[in-house]
């Protein structure tokens, strides 16, 4: 139970209200503890004696027991559910915190959906354990405590019998714990992959239709459905045998106490009230350990999901600040890769970038161009360090990009990438993401710059426009353009286009080159492209194949000395232009 131990580290700000919930629910146990002593003087002192007042006041003082009881116990549940909804709370931003100082490489471990199970299912699991151990969790070994000691001072020889029945059934809460948490982490487990065909279903259904994939998309999520039912039949049978054990156990005790007891009666050595007051205690008790076992399937699931939420918590992102990091002032632009190897999950036998050497000056425009796979996008992540080198070193201005603060290092670049990403919101939103204090002024005029500010205007709504989810209500190019002017409005030093333009119209995009070399005129630009009439007037186009530079230069000296280049311009445009560049 370390991680779930681990998780009420969140109730510490709610502490003040936590102490209050629990005085108020030791004032629960103790006037429920009252009862049954008040009962056994009601039957001795009352009834058998006749005497009227005794009941009467008794009776009077069971009531105020009772409406005390229920008093604390209202307020003792108001106060939990405030701390358990703020600790959920909290949990969930944690999570979502920590999600954001993750790099591409941790996200790319940690899939999206297994992020969404563990900030909703798994946090709701550790919730309503700290809402029950404010309540019940709590409730129940103090009102055993008190009703062991009211059994012992009432009978010490029937307390024996009690005393005999607890390590049986606590016994078995071990066991079926031990057995079940493992069953919950699997189920958990399996809530992530059924949560992931989901996902997909929903994100793709466009291309399932159009596929008439439909049958096979259901079939998917039917077996992930399949194994979840399945598993959790299984910890539930499993828990199904608990309660009706331990209720046999208790069953005993309570027979015990009303044979062993009714023989010291008919012997004279008990009263009638003391027999009643000692079934109560046992039953006050036994039926604790009835709530605890009760509890054994949702702690153990609490356990697993406060497991899951710490292997979260704990993780180390990949990319982060170092110790010691210089400031970053008067950005010149220059960037420089130094014998650059990189590859994903430091897999070293297939490297994606081998041994690359380039340098972009000021004021360049640098394109990158490539068969599919060859290392485009994962070289220009470089730069951001969304991912970091595994040899070699990126520079900006001569320093290491490691020993750059991160976020000043990114502010200082406006990135689209190849996945166009909009947000629920308004176009001026979207396009203001990077510097939401950017004026209107501004806005209209990277818009314009990226030729987006005639189709929104065609809207009714014009920049107010509301988009809808992940851009659904616009074209691929429109949305290609839309991410082009958000990274121009935070008007970077280095402007990252990865295939930004690839639904684009051929127009269009000649209108955007000629508005970047004015915007961007002493800054850098790096432009991946499958087109390669996007590449044609850059300053330097680079060349790689499998993850290694094989050649770099202008148009025209490629068209000499590339083979590659050339089989690309050829495939594309044919061979009169270039022939003659």
């Amino acid at each position: 139970m370390k991680s779930l131990l681990r998780a009420f580290y969140f109730v510490k700000p709610y502490a003040g209200i936590s102490i209050l919930s629990m005085v108020l629910l030791l004032g629960v146990v103790v006037a429920d503890l009252t009862i049954p002593r008040l009962t056994q003087q009601v039957i001795d002192e009352g009834i058998f004696k006749q005497d009227m007042n005794t009941i009467l006041t008794t009776a009077l003082l069971m009531l105020g027991a009772a409406a005390l009881s229920a008093l604390f116990a209202v307020g003792n549940t108001l106060l939990s559910v405030r701390v358990a909804q703020g600790l959920g709370a909290d949990l969930r931003s944690a999570l979502v915190r920590k999600v954001q100082t993750f790099s591409f490489g941790d996200l790319d471990r940690i899939q999206t959906g297994q992020v969404l199970v563990r900030t909703t299912s798994d946090v709701n699991q550790v919730q309503m354990i700290v809402l029950m151990s404010l309540r019940m969790l709590t409730r129940a070994p103090l009102w055993m405590l008190g009703s062991v000691v009211m059994l012992v001072l009432t009978s010490p020889q029937l307390a024996l019998l009690m005393l005999a029945l607890a390590p049986l059934i606590w016994a078995l809460i071990w066991i079926v714990a031990a057995k079940a948490r493992p069953l919950f982490l699997k189920v958990q487990k399996t809530l992530d992959k059924l949560n992931q065909v989901l996902q997909e279903n929903l994100a793709g259904v466009r291309v399932v239709k159009a596929f008439v994939r439909a049958e096979h998309e259901k079939a998917r999520f039917d077996r992930s459905n399949t194994d979840l039912t399945a598993k959790n039949i299984g910890v539930m049978q499993l828990l199904a045998l608990l309660i009706p054990t331990m209720q046999m156990l208790v069953n005993l005790g309570m027979v015990g106490v009303v044979w062993f007891g009714g023989k010291m009666v008919v012997q004279g050595d008990f009263t009638v009230g003391q027999i009643v007051a000692s079934i109560n205690y046992m039953s006050y008790s036994l039926f604790p350990m009835l709530m605890l076992g009760g509890m054994v399937g949702p702690l153990s699931a609490a356990d697993a999901s406060a497991e899951r939420i710490w292997e979260v918590l704990d993780s180390t992102p990949e990319v982060q600040d170092r110790p010691q990091i210089q400031a970053l002032d008067g950005v010149k632009g220059r960037v420089a890769f130094e014998g650059v190897c990189f590859s994903y999950n430091h897999d070293r036998a297939e490297p994606v970038l081998n041994d690359i050497n380039l340098v972009a000056e000021p004021g360049q425009k640098v394109a990158i161009l490539g068969a599919t796979g060859s290392g485009k996008s994962s070289l220009v992540h470089l730069i951001p360090r969304f991912y970091d080198v595994e040899r070699g070193r990126v520079t900006l201005d001569g320093v290491d990009v490691r020993d750059l603060p991160l976020a000043a290092l990114r502010a200082q670049t406006g990135i689209a990438l190849q996945e166009t990403v909009l947000f629920s919101g308004t176009i001026r939103d979207n396009i203001r993401y990077g510097r939401p204090e950017a004026t209107e002024e501004e806005v209209v005029a990277v818009a314009k710059a990226a030729q987006a500010h005639d189709f929104i205007t065609s809207f009714p709504d014009g920049y107010d426009t509301v988009i809808g989810q992940r851009g659904v209500n616009l074209s691929g190019g429109q949305k290609q353009r839309l991410a082009i002017a958000r990274a121009l409005l935070v008007r970077p030093e280095i402007l990252i286009l990865d295939d930004s333009t690839s639904a684009v119209d051929v127009g269009t995009e000649a209108k955007i080159e000629t508005a970047l070399e004015q915007l961007m005129a002493d800054s850098i630009t790096f432009i991946i492209a499958q087109r390669i009439s996007t590449v044609l007037n850059a300053d330097k186009i680079v060349v790689l194949d499998r993850g290694r530079m094989t050649a770099e230069g202008t148009h025209a000296e490629l068209m000499k000395s590339s083979p590659i280049y050339q089989e690309i311009y050829q495939s594309q445009l044919g061979n009169g232009e270039g022939r003659n560049g």
